[in-house]
């Protein structure tokens, strides 16, 4: 079943490059990045709840630190009050890692796709990439990919008010999670860097228009 999604994935790509090439313009970069506005469109529908839930919980922010102060000096009960508001509001405090292991299945897959992958020499270059399907070589597509997935790691996560160590772990994935992520593309095709970084964009526009919708019915927030 893993080898199906593998194939399944080069398969995509190289149709895709195909359409590139029946469109006078080869480019493999092209192709990755329809691959990659094609997988935001087939998630969609599962990164959605997840996205509208991160937005709850921005919005219960400020009554989270009113019950945080209430109990400052009996933390147990505060925890306990916290996560009772989540569940009243049917708000989840990790929703915003859920979208990211949805996608990694069809990361890996897509890294070992284009691991594979037979390129074609035309179109198989990229800006200053001589080829896609090695790593960077000035570490260019690297550094991008940190910055884009800490922007998109900072809009999708609650801001906090207080000093505890909930903050001190979203603090810590904040800048943590790029440049893991940035590091580790270090060694990646730059064809699955590529990818990462408009995965990421994509990512953010949606949330941005996420966002700017109502997350909670009229009432919803106070029990009003």
């Amino acid at each position: 079943m893993w080898s199906a999604l593998v194939n399944g994935v080069a398969s995509v790509l190289a149709f895709l490059y195909n359409l590139t090439v029946s469109m006078g313009i080869p480019s493999y970069a092209i192709a990755i990045i329809l691959l990659t506005i094609l997988i935001k469109v087939v998630t969609y529908p599962l990164t959605y709840k997840q996205m509208h839930s991160m937005k709850k919980m921005q919005q219960i922010q400020p009554m989270v630190a009113e019950v945080q102060k209430k109990y400052k000096s009996n933390p147990e009960k505060a925890n306990k009050a916290v996560m009772e508001l989540y569940k009243e509001h049917k708000a989840n405090p990790i929703s915003g890692c859920l979208p990211l292991i949805v996608q990694m299945p069809i990361l890996i897959a897509l890294f070992q796709a284009l691991q594979k992958f037979q390129y074609q020499d035309l179109g198989s270059a990229f800006l200053w990439v001589p080829h896609l399907k090695n790593p960077d070589p000035y570490f260019i597509l690297p550094v991008i990919v940190a910055v884009s997935t800490y922007f998109q790691t900072k809009l999708t996560t609650p801001t906090t008010n207080t000093d505890g160590a909930g903050a001190s772990t979203q603090k810590m994935m904040l800048y943590m999670m790029p440049l893991f992520i940035g590091y580790i593309s270090m060694k990646f095709p730059a064809g699955l860097g590529l990818y990462w970084i408009f995965f990421s964009l994509f990512g953010t526009l949606q949330q941005i228009y996420i966002n700017r919708q109502p997350a909670m019915q009229k009432g919803e927030v106070g029990g009003k």
